[in-house]
């Protein structure tokens, strides 16, 4: 039961690119960073009022521009210029990055099988992203190596947090920190390039409004309260297990909502990358949770 509800936040996170592509094609990504952002944040706030303490704006300012503003911008690029099924796969990397940035920041080496599993990843990826093999978008791609960055720089401030403040507090505000950070970002783009934005905003379809339901609702607000929420109350192996839910979706919805299709050769190197991915983590957390045995003298 435990890992399905991990599964929840997981699926709706894996569906945005291909939900993306389907519902909002051209629509600028900054303007669908706000739109998913700050109502979400707003909902939050409605649901449990909070306000952070005078010392405690900057880090959530921070954290917002990182986690929310940047993250969001990046992760809408990618949908609109990337299948779905490589954003979601690609997107898996996540832990090779952040055991590189532990490394070099804090000189935590990783262990025997992060470093294989770590290098077979890298090994896949260059496969399934090989350009004679599959033509992909090269401002995607560096979307979502600066988006991965995002989430392994933003997870260390987040940790760094620990006690400080309520999980509640730090979610909520940081989708309306970083939201409002890209309404002001989407209010200069605007300017640039207004007839993107009066295109976008002026003919709102129904489809539009259900993908703007489903990123800001279901995907964000639902998605980042139901994970925040699990996280005090499952286990690292359940949450790894669910995480699994996220590349799927993203290959599922690409081909039923964008009929993308691969061969089985490359289905299979998103196999291995998603294994390859998981398998460090569920190594270390099987390891925590064997008893301990002690001898009585």
């Amino acid at each position: 039961m435990n890992i399905l509800l991990a599964m929840i936040p997981s699926f709706f996170w894996g569906t945005t690119y291909a939900v993306t592509q389907f519902t909002l094609t051209d629509w600028p990504p900054l303007l669908l960073g706000a739109l998913r952002a700050l109502p979400a944040g707003l909902l939050l706030l409605m649901i449990k009022p909070t306000l952070p303490a005078r010392d405690e704006w900057k880090v959530l300012l921070t954290l917002g521009t990182i986690n929310i503003a940047t993250f969001f911008a990046l992760i809408f690029v990618m949908a609109l210029t990337l299948p779905s099924a490589i954003s979601g796969v690609g997107m898996v990397s996540v832990p090779v990055f952040a055991m590189l940035f532990h490394w070099l920041k804090n000189k935590q080496r990783p262990n025997a099988i992060q470093a294989l599993c770590g290098a077979a990843l890298v090994l896949l990826a260059w496969m399934l992203f090989d350009p004679s093999s599959i033509r992909l978008n090269p401002i995607g791609l560096l979307a979502m190596l600066a988006a991965i960055s995002c989430i392994v720089v933003g997870s260390s401030i987040t940790k760094s947090l620990g006690t400080r403040m309520h999980w509640w507090k730090v979610l909520t505000w940081q989708l309306i920190l970083g939201g409002l950070v890209l309404v002001v970002l989407s209010a200069i783009h605007s300017v640039l390039a207004t007839d993107t934005y009066v295109t976008a905003l002026s003919g709102i379809s129904l489809k539009n409004a259900l993908g703007l339901i489903w990123v800001a609702v279901l995907n964000t607000a639902l998605g980042y309260g139901m994970y925040v929420w699990l996280l005090q109350r499952m286990s690292v192996v359940d949450f790894t297990f669910g995480g699994i839910a996220n590349p799927i979706a993203g290959i599922v919805t690409g081909l039923i909502l964008l009929g993308e299709n691969y061969t089985v050769v490359q289905y299979g190197l998103m196999a291995g990358m998603i294994a390859m991915s998981l398998l460090p983590q569920l190594v270390i957390a099987l390891k925590q949770r064997k008893p301990v045995h002690t001898i009585n003298h």
